[in-house]
């Protein structure tokens, strides 16, 4: 037991250890890893000025150069582990919350550039598609395009300027579609929210656009006809129900109280057709000369509305419109 005794004294401590990243960068993390055979307190020096009694710490260096790291344990002059670590130059970036990219969506991007003696920073986005605000460091934009699209960054710092361009898989969207018949033909433009892609031509909209409009509707158990209606309403052309609302076309677009009272105005002229989406925005959308408009449904019980109509698309002789809720 005692021979057991004196070789356990004599066993050697190893003592040793390892960071990572193994080309860390100033402004970066650097994590050490101890690998010592044995000990209870530590002692690190990491070659700048600045030390750490933790057995596995971290250490930011906050200016790219080669740093000589000390690792002594409990004490001892003779327990102790020297390497060089090489902090290189760091590289401004930019990062994006959001890993999926879709269509007519805000996405914000963020620069990331490291500054410790605050320097002047100038700031250059280029980006494809709507910028919708910029502020320097963040710019704020939407995709309109399914596609492979390139963002870049100029960043200009201590006379140095750093271009940094990253690529991004932009998606397709499922949404619902406004269907628009014209005198030129049938069209399609889907809606995003508070945006919308270009009308295209469509002629798979026909059979939607082809049935009759305005005219009849169910609502709580009762079919409403455009023949009932026009006794309380006697310039009645078309109409639809939402909400216990009446929105209807005589001479121009109006709403009233589904019993008739209230009777407002939101558009004078002609109204040439409409539609209301109830099953995603809550909005009804009409033609009249200069386009296709919307806004949401109106809300208060004297029908009166603070939104204003925002112009849609400017197709000429629009005379049906319809919804395909089936997303595409």
């Amino acid at each position: 037991m005692t021979l057991c005794l004196a070789l356990m004294a004599c066993k050697k401590v190893n003592v040793d250890f390892t960071y990572s990243p193994t080309e860390p960068r100033a402004g970066q993390s650097v994590q050490f890893s101890n690998l010592s055979s044995a000990g209870e307190e530590w002692e690190w020096s990491f070659g700048d000025g600045t030390t750490s009694s933790l057995k596995i710490p971290s250490h930011v260096y906050k200016r790219p150069g080669t740093y000589r790291v000390l690792l002594k344990v409990d004490k001892k002059n003779s327990l102790t582990k020297t390497a060089e670590i090489t902090v290189y130059d760091t590289v401004p970036t930019f990062v994006c919350a959001d890993s999926v990219f879709t269509i007519f969506r805000n996405y914000t991007f963020e620069a990331n550039v490291y500054n410790p003696f605050n320097y002047t920073i100038e700031y250059e986005w280029d980006f494809p598609d709507t910028i919708v605000s910029t502020t320097g460091n963040t710019i704020t934009c939407y995709f309109t395009e399914a596609r492979q699209a390139e963002v870049t960054l100029r960043v200009t710092m201590n006379n140095e300027t750093t271009v940094i361009t990253k690529t991004f898989d932009v998606q397709n969207s499922a949404t619902n579609a406004l269907l628009i018949r014209t005198a030129a033909g049938d069209y399609r433009q889907r809606i995003f929210g508070e945006r919308a892609e270009s009308a295209l031509a469509d002629a798979s909209a026909a059979p939607l656009l082809d049935a009759e409009q305005d005219t009849i509707q169910t609502y709580n158990g009762w079919e409403f006809r455009l023949s009932d209606l026009k006794t309380v309403f006697p310039e009645l052309e078309g109409f639809h129900i939402a909400n216990r609302k009446i929105y209807f076309r005589a001479n121009g677009l109006w709403v009233a109280n589904i019993d008739g009272a209230n009777i407002v105005q939101i558009d004078e002229r002609l109204c040439s057709a409409m539609v209301l989406d109830t099953r995603f925005d809550n909005r009804i959308y009409w033609a009249n000369k200069d386009g296709v408009w919307y806004m949401p449904f109106v809300g208060s019980d004297n029908n009166k509305f603070v939104t204003i109509p925002t112009l849609l698309n400017e197709l000429e002789g629009v005379t049906k419109l319809a919804l395909d809720n089936e997303v595409k």
